[in-house]
């Protein structure tokens, strides 16, 4: 009875807490997140009818009574016309950037992330690199990618600190053959938090016309394949929920698309048209040199025109490929622009299957870092904690071979009774394993999870955005996106100059001792192996790190700081397993010789038996 009136109490005493919360969210926490909201969409229709006056501003201009008139001046009156303008460049700056544009084509050609610094200039990170006088960023060409660009000086109205627009008349030929005027524009525009832009083209009287938009012809900090070797260059795409990430290429990609661009190890340049519809599925690629420099750079084909005047909406971000901004614009509250699920953190390098493990793997990093606030220490701690974590699955493994060795003369009894009839060799060998409590899977399984976990790692520790920059020990590891540098010389050794080995560190030489002493404990542990296996594991322990300190020099401090030092605390996990194996075994031992001692026991027992 007692037990039924605390029951009823806690229902009622839950249904008073219940009933008060509901009041309490009514009451007082309802009305304030509507009234937040309520502003939230009063500025966002103010800041969406500015934006609507600015367009109308520029619209104004392009749609010009002549244009779309007969030509009424020769093609060199007009040439003459357009010498007139005088090429200038116009600077916008925000919180975030500093670009420069240029009215001849209204394209780009500087645009430095001034929050994010390159090491060998100093300056913002330029991602607007190798341009040349036919090859500009965001440059329009009328018709496919292998036609030239607009290289003609537009006239320029500048309407605000972060919105400028450029126009001008072209003249071409219509079905009937008569030369005919239309009028280009391109307006830009900037917000002052945020790292994506809106390129705004419009086309009056352009009926059939359709042109090509492209990135910029190679994004920053330099790239050079062959010293590079751990940056990257991937063309992206989202095609519907999936991300398409080929490496980059002169060629065509026939997919349909509702971004595309450009990805970097760190940095990325993402192109959204406001409707994929009328855009073509066919985006060139290209890598083509120019200044003796690769480019990297993505053409977008707008479809032809089948209206009299258009004006086509390109959402272009540019800036860290990182999680932090790409997220941003799933949500309309947290980009400036109002852009809801796009999409563009599906451009971020994760490794697909393994993308779970790395997004819990970042966040206990994360977690980390907000106690210690030192990125080199935070790798240290998840790496003991996962060391800890992954002990009983290694000890397991570890057990698991000593009980496979031991039935090794069993397993070959076996092959040779059963040679012709592999069923029955199977059943045979399942018996054994039942009956010696061993689970072939059960050690491959602990094999498998940490293989999971070390692909996972690798992806962590060679991409994470905010490894860029952070130092762990200054003087030494400044930067863990790069390798740790203790002195450079400036004459290349012959040999080690392919390796780009002309600076020293030191951290491979800690991985490459701390992996040979770990190979030398795992081989005095496995002493009792066949000799072919212990040939081959000499080959792995011995072998392979020699090959992996020329391959991993140059790798990321981050990366290499985890591996030397889940090296240096797996020596001392295998001491300890060694000495469990060396139980284990022993045990075994003690086992064969009491029952050995048994046998003759009952043996000589029987005989007395068997003598009266």
């Amino acid at each position: 009875m007692e037990m039924d009136k605390n029951t009823i109490l806690a229902i009622v005493l839950s249904g008073v807490v219940l009933i008060g919360w509901l009041f309490i969210d009514a009451k007082y926490i309802m009305p304030k997140q509507q009234a937040a909201r309520a502003q939230q969409e009063t500025e966002l229709a103010k800041e969406q009818a500015e934006k609507e006056r600015k367009a109308q501003e520029l619209s104004s201009l392009i749609s010009a009574e002549e244009a779309g008139s007969e030509l009424s001046e020769s093609d060199e009156d007009a040439e003459t016309s357009a010498q007139n303008i005088p090429v200038q460049e116009y600077v916008i700056q925000t919180d975030k950037i500093r670009v420069v544009l240029t009215n001849r084509g209204g394209d780009v050609v500087s645009y430095k992330l001034l929050n994010h610094l390159d090491k060998d200039t100093g300056e913002g990170v330029e991602m607007v690199d190798n341009i040349s006088s036919s090859n500009r960023a965001f440059s329009l060409a009328f018709g496919d990618s292998a036609a030239p660009i607009v290289n003609e000086a537009f006239n320029v109205k500048k309407i605000d600190d972060y919105t400028i627009g450029f126009y001008r008349d072209f003249y071409r030929k219509n079905d009937n053959g008569v030369q005919q005027k239309f009028r280009l524009g391109k307006l830009y525009s900037f917000k002052k938090d945020d790292y994506a832009f809106k390129l705004s083209v419009t086309v009056n009287s352009g009926d059939g016309l359709s042109y090509t938009l492209r990135s910029s012809p190679q994004i920053g900090p330099h790239f050079d394949r062959r010293h590079n070797r751990y940056e990257v260059r991937q063309y992206l795409a989202l095609n519907g929920s999936k991300r398409v990430k080929p490496g980059m290429a002169d060629k065509y990609y026939n997919k349909p698309y509702s971004w595309a661009g450009v990805g970097g190890k760190y940095f990325t340049i993402l192109i959204k048209p406001d409707s994929s519809q009328k855009m073509s599925t066919a985006v060139r690629t290209s890598v083509a040199k120019e200044n003796g420099y690769e480019n990297a750079q993505v053409f977008l084909t707008r479809n032809a025109i089948t209206e009299n005047s258009v004006t086509d909406d390109y959402y272009i971000y540019v800036g860290p490929r990182s999680e932090t901004e790409l997220i941003k614009y799933n949500s309309s509250d947290k980009n400036a622009w109002g852009l809801i699920n796009v999409r563009f953190n599906q451009a971020l390098n994760t490794s697909g299957f393994f993308s779970v493990i790395e997004v819990a793997l970042k966040w206990a990093m994360e977690m980390i870092y907000r106690v210690v606030h030192n990125w080199g220490i935070s790798i240290i701690i998840l790496t003991i904690i996962l060391k800890i974590v992954l002990f009983p699955l290694n000890k397991t493994t570890a057990l698991g071979s000593v009980k496979m060795q031991k039935l090794q003369p069993q397993i070959k009894s076996l092959q040779e009774k059963y040679k012709g009839n592999q069923q029955k060799l199977q059943e045979e060998t399942a018996k054994l394993y039942k009956q010696a409590g061993y689970n072939p899977a059960a050690g491959c399984l602990p094999m498998v999870l940490q293989m999971l976990v070390l692909f996972a790692l690798y992806n962590v520790f060679n991409n994470y955005f905010e490894f860029r920059g952070a130092s762990f020990i200054k003087g030494w590891i400044d930067d863990l996106s790069v390798g740790d540098s203790v002195f450079t010389w400036e004459k290349q050794i012959p040999f080690l100059s392919q390796f780009t080995m002309n600076t020293f560190r030191l951290l491979p030489f800690i991985y490459t001792g701390s992996q040979l002493l770990n190979g030398l404990i795992t081989q005095y542990g496995n002493a009792g192996m066949a000799g072919q296996s212990q040939a081959q594991m000499k080959f792995m322990m011995y072998g392979m790190p020699l090959m992996f300190f020329f391959m991993f020099y140059n790798v990321p401090s981050g990366l290499l700081l985890y591996w030397a030092v889940s090296n240096i605390l797996q020596i001392g996990q295998q001491m300890i397993i060694n000495r469990m194996v060396k139980n284990s075994k022993a045990e075994s031992e003690n086992v064969k010789v009491l029952d050995k001692n048994s046998l003759k026991f009952q043996g000589k027992k029987g005989h007395k038996k068997s003598t009266r």
